[in-house]
């Protein structure tokens, strides 16, 4: 079941530095909403709620009601900035979207089964996640928490692409319809290659020699 992410927000008039850093201060975070036609608009979170949501993964990937002065508005985290090394996020920008519209999100993809495949049995193999999360394209009740790849099969040598990813009806990748050459690799399995030192084999067989004479 999807996760319903819920924030409620107040306007705020006063902006720029000074205002931002009091407003941290207080335990808020100041951010912006924008898009959908509408005017964009200054507004302040509680700090802790944010937290609260982003102990999900979904948080960042999902379609949020946020309740702004009472007005109740569909909205995506488009960007956020956080501090350095504090967990302190310092500002935040929400777009609105249209019911009716498709939005373009990236969707975190889980792994599935890596350890019961054959190649993570086999010793010798790295299997490498190229792609940890996918653009996807779809209306705003269509959109994923997550992709899910099953990995059970997976065998030394083998590539999962972009289009082997299994999709929930009504989502698309609108990557792969750019061309071929953007149906990239989310998964490899390659042996590894263990480097030979030339010097230490000149040397061994330097010792091998004097050792006959």
């Amino acid at each position: 079941m999807a996760t319903n992410h819920k924030l409620t927000a107040t306007s705020r008039k006063i902006e720029g530095k000074g205002a931002s850093r009091r407003l941290r201060t207080a335990g808020y975070v100041p951010a912006i909403v924008y898009g959908a036609g509408a005017e964009p608009q200054a507004i302040q979170i509680l700090h802790n709620d944010i937290l609260l949501g982003s102990r999900f993964e979904s948080f960042y990937s999902s379609v949020i009601d946020l309740t702004v002065d009472g007005k109740l508005q569909k909205v995506l985290i488009k960007d956020w900035q956080k501090h350095p090394f504090k967990q302190l996020m310092l500002h935040m920008d929400f777009q609105r979207v249209n019911e009716n519209e498709a939005v373009r999100v990236a969707v975190p993809v889980h792994f599935l089964n890596q350890e019961k495949s054959p190649a993570g049995k086999t010793a010798g193999l790295v299997i490498s996640h190229n792609l940890t999360e996918v653009t996807v394209s779809c209306l705003p009740k269509d959109l994923p928490e997550f992709i899910e790849l099953d990995l059970a099969n997976l065998k030394a040598g083998d590539i999962v692409h972009l289009s082997d990813l299994k999709l929930p009806k009504g989502v698309e990748v609108p990557e792969l319809g750019l061309g071929k050459e953007h149906d990239v690799a989310v998964v490899t399995v390659a042996s590894i290659q263990e480097e030979v030192d030339p010097t230490a084999e000149g040397a061994a067989g330097d010792a091998s020699g004097e050792e006959k004479k």
